[in-house]
């Protein structure tokens, strides 16, 4: 049994959650009870980036305070747990979690303690959005490559972090995999973007330009420290780094591997200068680091400024859970940006869970009911007309993991439905009711039909099993279905409903 400490990324708290979020937890989320699943010890975090400069604009434009801002709405990131049946075990607040603050401010001293900081005055073109200063190469058409927005510049003098005595160490370690970028292409980008040449970065702001939001740097209560310094270190002040040695050493430093999952618009963030703190501050370093994706509308990052960010809950209310989470696991591209709309996820749910799995648990639990009076037969020792069947259920539990140590959420959801597509072609070879009839009519005995039966049984206990990471609401319904591992099955009852566009 390992350990695993897996994170997702903190989003920033200045509007309502939207789909796009939504990916990043499910996908977390899935990794997560995989993990657990196999019998691993895990630990999953989320949570929420609130001294963003951007929150402190959204608290002015309402009239409220950034406090009373950013606890609103990170009660509704909070609340996507329920329609999204999300595993968290831990879930931080940058401004208000206790654990924060003290972590950041050990982070930073440590940090300084190697000499890593010097004050330095500069001028340089700000994305609010990002919270990162860009390059005018790095512009398009003058626009930020991220957001589309113009960005400001800004002059300043504040402390700057020596990411550039790092630059070698860190080609190194993510060249070498001891730090391992997935996928590939992105940790090919990663390795140009520090070849190019690493430039030290700010890693504070004044306090007149944060509106006093933030945490004070240590020694220097004219300057707070820069948003992506304050909320990298959540993952390591949540586990206690600075206030829990105990639990720290525990989930950080004694864990099997710890993982990030995070979008591909912060991985310089992330891969770089995330690392790069670490290393000065002699803190040990995450080992995987997984970037998803973004899903689209129309070809178009969502956003909640492009006007296409449609809410979670909402989409879970229109159809449900099982579709919404199925979708994002089953059709979302490892590589590339992937388009959602509702007839996608509504064709998906009805092709792989109401027409292949759901239908097979239904004529399975509902054969036995007919059949053997809700009595399961024993699984028979040798059933040559199972051979495909027991082959591609024998296969399924190492493609599984090796997709998901991958991070290729779509073909371990590929790996399952191939489990449901076999067992349909199975009941239609077996035809079960030709074999209940010649047993009526007494032309034959009753081991032929009870050998289909038990191995249907056991196809979709097996189903439930595989399907707890990715439907972890339908998997104990299969399971009920099934018997709960008893000797007979239940009523039988539709687990996946038939879903509809709307009118």
């Amino acid at each position: 049994m390992g350990r695993y400490f897996v994170t997702t990324a903190i989003p920033y708290v200045n509007g309502k959650p939207h789909v796009g979020h939504a990916l990043e937890l499910v996908e977390t989320d899935a990794f997560a009870r995989h993990l657990r699943a196999r019998g691993d010890e895990v630990r999953c975090q989320t949570g929420t980036d609130d001294n963003a400069l951007k929150n402190v604009q959204g608290a002015e434009a309402e009239g409220i305070t950034p406090a009373e801002y950013v606890e609103r709405v990170a009660a509704r990131f909070i609340s996507l747990r329920e329609p999204l049946s999300l595993s968290f075990d831990d879930f931080i607040k940058t401004s208000t979690d206790p654990r924060h603050r003290p972590g950041v401010e050990k982070l930073w001293a440590a940090c300084a303690e190697r000499g890593d900081f010097y004050r330095k005055s500069y001028a340089g073109l700000y994305c609010v959005g990002c919270e990162l200063f860009y390059s005018p190469d790095e512009l398009v058409d003058g626009r930020c490559p991220e957001h589309g927005t113009v960005p400001d510049l800004v002059e300043e003098s504040n402390w700057f972090f020596r990411l550039s005595r790092y630059q070698d160490q860190l080609h190194e370690l993510i060249s070498t995999d001891r730090l391992r970028i997935e996928p590939a292409t992105r940790k090919r980008e990663v390795l140009s973007f520090i070849e190019a040449g690493l430039e030290d970065f700010s890693a504070s702001r004044s306090m007149s330009r944060a509106r006093g939001w933030g945490i004070p740097v240590p020694g220097d209560p004219d300057q707070v420290i820069y948003v992506w310094f304050d909320a990298l270190g959540n993952y390591i002040t949540a586990p206690g780094y600075g206030t829990d040695d105990a639990t720290f050493q525990h989930w950080w430093n004694d864990s099997d591997a710890r993982v990030h999952v995070i979008g591909k618009g912060i991985i310089r963030f992330h891969a770089v200068y995330w690392p790069a703190m670490l290393l000065s501050a002699g803190v040990r370093l995450p080992d995987t680091i997984f970037v998803h994706e973004y899903l689209t509308a129309d070809g178009q990052k969502i956003s909640k400024s492009a006007g296409n960010a449609e809410d979670p809950a909402d989409i879970v209310a229109a159809s449900n859970t099982d579709a919404l989470r199925w979708w994002m696991l089953r059709d979302v591209a490892r590589s590339g940006d992937t388009d959602y709309t509702t007839e996608r996820l509504l064709a998906r749910a009805n092709e792989d869970l109401a027409n292949n799995i759901g239908n097979l648990v239904n004529r399975t639990v509902s054969m036995v009911k007919r059949y053997r009076d809700g009595v399961i037969p024993p699984v028979a020792a040798d059933n040559p007309g199972a051979a495909a069947l027991r082959a591609v259920r024998e296969q399924a539990p190492a493609t599984i993991d090796a997709a998901f140590t991958a991070f290729d959420f779509r073909r371990a959801a590929e790996a399952v439905t191939a489990i449901g597509n076999e067992g349909n072609r199975y009941v239609e070879a077996a035809r079960p009711w030709d074999l209940a009839k010649a047993e009526r009519k007494e032309d034959a005995g009753p081991a032929a039909l009870d050998a289909v039966l038990a191995e249907l049984v056991a196809t979709c206990r097996e189903l439930a099993a595989h399907l707890t990471p990715f439907l972890p609401d339908a998997a104990p319904r299969i399971a009920a279905q099934c018997g709960d591992g008893g000797p007979r099955v239940a009523d039988p009852a539709p687990v996946f409903p038939r879903l509809e566009a709307p009118a």
